[in-house]
């Protein structure tokens, strides 16, 4: 009788699934309230920092923010600066290696393992109870891709105006809000977040899909409303 066939078993999962190993731990020494920029040891961006005072008061809510391509971690940090105080947000907003996000270049890798040393030193110095993965335009659709790959870490996401969403692999199940401009010209809504919010849903996401009128941007009232959204369930 011939031998019965071997279980299938996935590869090893490592960064360039975009799996995360970083989890929230009692911090080792706090950091400082307000904001702060990181540097590599050669002077080179990694992120910007924000979190509201009192830094020994309740744990955070964090976020990862992910700016769009071409862009800065400043303006990853901008996407949810202006909320941060009245909802307890500790902003994490790292610079992508390059012009954009390493999925989006070459596939996962480069910036998997950047956010996840980004995400261990935070852990580190800062209370934090929840985590969220947030980001605008091809930050979103890292957001999307790396919070759905890693939803065992994330609770839940936030993509504004994004494109797609392209996970390896999938664990937990993260909820998720989108918005989209129904006039936006450089990820038109049709082909985007109108074909992308659907798919989701059918896979099991609970999914809140905020569009307005308006292009490729984000607008004052979109920004509270998944601020609200974010912080609604803790």
């Amino acid at each position: 009788m011939a031998e019965p066939a071997p279980p299938h078993r996935q590869p090893q999962e490592n960064p360039r699934h975009g799996r995360l190993t970083a989890r929230p731990t009692p911090p080792t020494a706090l950091a400082a309230a307000g904001r702060a920029s990181l540097t590599d040891p050669q002077g080179a961006p990694l992120a910007m920092v924000y979190a509201p005072a009192p830094v020994d008061g309740p744990p955070y809510r964090l976020v990862l923010l992910l700016h769009g391509a071409g862009g800065s971690a400043r303006q990853g940090l901008d996407l949810l600066l202006p909320v941060a105080d009245t909802h307890r947000l500790l902003l994490v907003a790292p610079q992508a290696a390059s012009s954009s996000w390493d999925l989006i270049v070459e596939g996962f890798g480069v910036d998997v393992r950047r956010i996840d040393a980004l995400l261990a030193t935070t852990f580190a110095g800062y209370p934090v109870a929840e985590v969220a993965f947030g980001g605008f335009s091809d930050g979103a659709s890292y957001a999307l891709s790396l919070g759905l790959t890693n939803g065992d870490l994330v609770d839940a996401v936030v993509a504004f105006s994004p494109g797609f969403a392209a996970p390896l692999v999938t664990h937990g199940r993260p909820r998720v809000y989108v918005s989209h401009g129904a006039d936006d010209p450089v990820l038109p809504v049709d082909v985007c977040s109108r074909r992308l919010v659907p798919r989701l849903r059918s896979l099991g996401y609970d999914v809140t899909y905020d569009e307005f009128q308006g292009p490729h941007e984000l607008p004052p009232d979109i920004r509270t409303n998944a601020a609200t959204w974010l912080t609604a369930l803790q």
